[in-house]
This record gives C-alpha cells, structure tokens and sequence, in this order.
C-alpha cells in the first residue's frame, strides 16, 4: 500500500455499504478498495486507502451517513498497515480488486461465447414453456390482477359474451352484444 493509510468500515446491509462507499469517495481523496461480505448477519465491510488526513475525514463522513440508512458495526483507520496484512487486506474474498486486463479481457470474451451459445440453443417452444410456467408459479397474484391482465388482453372481444364474431367491444352498449337477448 505504499505507507498509504487503510480506512476499514462495516456496516449491516448491503444498501448501507454502498451509502458509506459512496460518500467515502466524494467526502475525501481516497481509493475504493472493494467490499467484503462477511458470513452472517449481512455484514459488509468496505476497504479504502489514501493519506491519513482523507481516510479519517472519508471514515468519518461515511459513519454518519450509513448510519441514517443501517446500523454501523465498526470502523478502523490503520496509518501504515504492515506489509504483511497486504494479502488480508487484498484477499481474493473482497470484490472490487482491479484484475490484470487480461483476465478482464478473457472473462469478457468468455460471457459473450457463452451468451451467443444460450441465444442460439433457445427457440420459441421453450421460451412458450418457460413463461407458462414462471406464470403457473406465480401464485401470489390476486384475482382482480388476473382478469385485469386478461382483459388488456381481449380488448377487442366482446366482455359479455366473449364471441369473438361478436361485433361489440368493451366499454360500448350491452344492446350491441349479438348475444345480448340470450343472456
């Protein structure tokens, strides 16, 4: 870290871990590490290194401003960590570390192969498939969500009598219903 100071704050929530991230780097010149998240309880600790002088003001800052969105669990500004914490402090656990542009460059060229592999595999009867089910399984849905889905549907059905030979549309007269004397 180059006798740069290590600025260290855990919060609960992801929501909070931004807010603090975000007002660390515009309160103060300091560099956004990463983030880490800890096993249980939501805890997400955010890493930021830069002068002393900006990391206090930058920890300082952000523990007020999470604080107003979720509870702050702890803080640490560290002046000149030892060499030795380099491998704690820029684990593979924390996400946010720069990687080398070839690793970036082969991940990415990796997503897209996968990506035109998936588009060319899928066809219409699995994409009919899968949206029937994900509607099958929605079973939160009340029923007045339902018939207003339907009826957006079949705007240009009779609701009366649902012919679609039927002449009358929604909203218009019961009397222009064909089945109107039948119901």
């Amino acid at each position: 870290m180059n006798g740069e100071a290590l600025g260290i704050i855990e919060v609960i929530g992801m929501a909070a871990a931004i807010e603090a991230a975000d007002t660390c780097v515009k309160s103060a010149n300091v560099e956004l590490i990463g983030y880490e998240l800890t096993k249980g309880s939501g805890l997400v600790t955010i890493k930021i290194k830069g002068n002393v002088g900006a990391v206090k003001a930058a920890i300082e800052a952000a523990k007020i401003s999470s604080s107003k969105v979720n509870k702050v669990y702890a803080s640490v500004v560290i002046p000149r960590p030892a060499k030795s914490l380099e491998s704690i402090i820029e684990s593979n656990m924390t996400i946010g570390i720069e990687l080398n542009k070839s690793e970036v460059k082969e991940n990415v060229k990796d997503d897209i192969e996968s990506n035109v592999e998936d588009t060319q595999e899928c066809d219409s009867e699995s994409v009919q498939h899968v949206e029937s089910i994900s509607f099958e399984d929605n079973k939160d849905d009340s029923k007045e969500e339902l018939e207003l889905m339907e009826d957006e549907e079949n705007e240009d059905i009779c609701n009366i009598c649902h012919d679609p030979k039927c002449s009358r549309r929604k909203g218009q007269s019961r009397g222009l219903c064909i089945h109107h004397k039948q119901i």
